[in-house]
């Protein structure tokens, strides 16, 4: 089985990237390789292109993005790393499953109303593809598993759709797209902003105050966490629950850090003295988690050339991969010269 995975190059990656991809890419890769399968995971610059933004800062940013990713521990040695503008089966597979997408099933996507209500100029037909492309990036692969966060489930439940009904269309008695499953974190996959936590932690729609970012140092990380919306409960109960937002936050995180379950963490508090107790302890388990990414980070992000280097030695293995499942399709669609 294939584990594959994307991740955006834009903005600052932050504690709710962390936790609900970058380390399930990890652990992917580590769990593949154990059962000598592929973890592949592409960094997607071509769905960055879909809103506005500026060139040449959509470069850096994939490089802090790749130098994130290798210094939370993946390996292009064990995991295939690239960029998806280089591998341009992509945007070919993209087009060609696109006769098997409903339009009304575009519109109906939550994050495109999201982001073509933001857009002041141009709501690009991209914007309106990105799913297609989203299905066409792990379909090449036929990838059996896709590590996602929470709020990629509907376009998830949607790639899965359109390899079913291309396999049908087009694949007679062989299935010719994996149809993937999904798997998203137990813990930590919907981390929230800190300052209101009943919106997901966000580069682009969260506050600063309340997005801990990856290579914040510590005194910034505890100034942020200790200064985290709880509620005005009195006296303090220390609990998850649906009417408590701020505090479940905080327990997640916490969980998700050290690697226990909320209610365990959740049980450790009956006794606090207030809600600083937990903050308290959430802000050090954040700075350990991060802090040896950080520490890594500044020792490999200066060399553009070896990144540049592992992208393309990346895009080049994930190119015989993708072209292997493209000749099928255009073979089973009709498109093209006859085999």
């Amino acid at each position: 089985m294939r584990i594959f995975s994307g991740i955006q190059p834009t903005g600052r990656k932050h504690l709710g990237n962390y936790i609900g991809a970058i380390r399930q890419y990890v652990e992917g890769q580590d769990r593949a390789g154990a059962s000598r399968h592929e973890s592949i995971y592409c960094i997607v610059d071509l769905h960055a292109i879909t809103v506005p933004y500026e060139p040449v800062e959509l470069r850096e940013r994939l490089y802090d993005t790749l130098t994130i990713l290798l210094a939370a521990g993946l390996d292009p040695q064990r995991s295939i790393l690239f960029r998806q503008g280089d591998v341009p089966e992509h945007a070919e597979l993209c087009w060609l499953l696109s006769s098997v997408t409903a339009l009304g099933e575009l519109n109906r996507m939550h994050q495109f109303r999201d982001k073509s209500v933001a857009q002041r100029e141009l709501v690009s037909a991209g914007l309106l593809f990105y799913p297609v492309l989203q299905a066409a990036d792990v379909l090449a692969y036929r990838a059996g598993e896709v590590p996602v966060g929470e709020d990629q489930r509907e376009h998830l439940e949607l790639m899965r759709e359109i390899a079913r009904r291309f396999n049908a269309r087009f694949g007679g008695d062989e299935e010719i797209l994996v149809v993937p499953e999904h798997r998203i974190p137990p813990v930590g996959a919907r981390i929230m902003d800190l300052q209101d936590p009943t919106r997901k932690m966000s580069t682009t729609g969260g506050s600063v105050e309340g997005t801990v970012y990856v290579l914040d140092d510590a005194m910034t990380i505890e100034k942020k966490v200790k200064r985290a919306v709880t509620d005005s409960e009195d006296p303090p109960v220390i609990r998850r629950g649906p009417d408590k937002p701020g505090v479940t936050n905080l327990i997640d995180i916490l969980a998700a850090c050290t690697g226990r379950e909320p209610e365990a963490v959740a049980a450790d508090f009956t006794q606090a003295r207030g809600y600083g107790d937990l903050k308290a302890a959430v802000a050090e388990a954040v700075v350990a988690e991060l802090a040896p990414v950080r520490e890594r980070y500044d020792e490999l992000r200066g060399d553009a050339a070896a990144l540049e280097a592992i992208l393309a030695e990346g895009a080049e293995r994930a190119r015989g991969l993708a072209r292997a499942t493209l000749t099928d399709v255009r073979a089973a669609m009709g498109v093209g010269p006859a085999a």
